[in-house]
């Protein structure tokens, strides 16, 4: 069966975090580098679509270079032994409209969990080079504690300095050259 290949534009994408901190507030934050491919059948629509993601965990950036520190350490994601979050899905279903949802793969500290997302599909457009695109905004919710990305010593007052649930949203921009 024929496909496109699609490619993130990282110029024109980004993929953020929030996490509940002290129960009184959010922290933000953002991964910087990250790549990743969608594979569509040739039909205009993105029914069946398969993506894949790759997130450099050194990239993390929550505007504090002590925090950002912290979380590469052994505490939470030991960006030494495991560099990158990675995301291979499953499933990509239409629900209504421009809605979708996407499940499939999540992996975090060597830790593989089946996560499903929602995703609003921006549109499709070519730009002024000839080049197609297609954006997606994607949105979940995920538990911490599924991935361990907490200290250990620390497991049980934890959930009391940060919460459990960590929400991510990105802006995904796709490319594909024309053949």
């Amino acid at each position: 069966m024929a496909s496109k290949h699609w490619e993130i534009d990282p110029a024109h994408s980004e993929i953020q975090f929030k996490i509940r901190h002290l129960l009184i507030s959010n922290i933000s934050g953002a991964f910087n580098v990250f790549s990743g491919t969608m594979v569509t059948p040739v039909h205009d629509d993105f029914k069946d679509a398969y993506f894949t993601l790759k997130i450099d965990v050194y990239s993390i950036d929550t505007n504090n270079e002590d925090r950002d520190e912290h979380l590469k350490s052994d505490d939470f994601f030991n960006a030494d032994a495991y560099p990158e979050i990675t995301f291979l899905s499953t499933q990509f279903t239409h629900l209504d409209g421009d809605k979708y949802k996407l499940t499939g793969d999540l992996t975090i500290k060597g830790t593989t969990k089946q996560v499903t997302f929602d995703v609003l599909f921006g549109g499709q457009a070519k730009d002024g080079f000839g080049i197609n695109r297609a954006g997606f905004e994607i949105n979940g919710v995920i538990d911490r504690n599924d991935f361990d990305i907490h200290p250990a010593e620390a497991a049980e007052a934890s959930g009391i300095i940060l919460g459990e649930e960590i929400k991510l949203h990105a802006n995904i921009q796709y490319t594909n050259k024309p053949e």
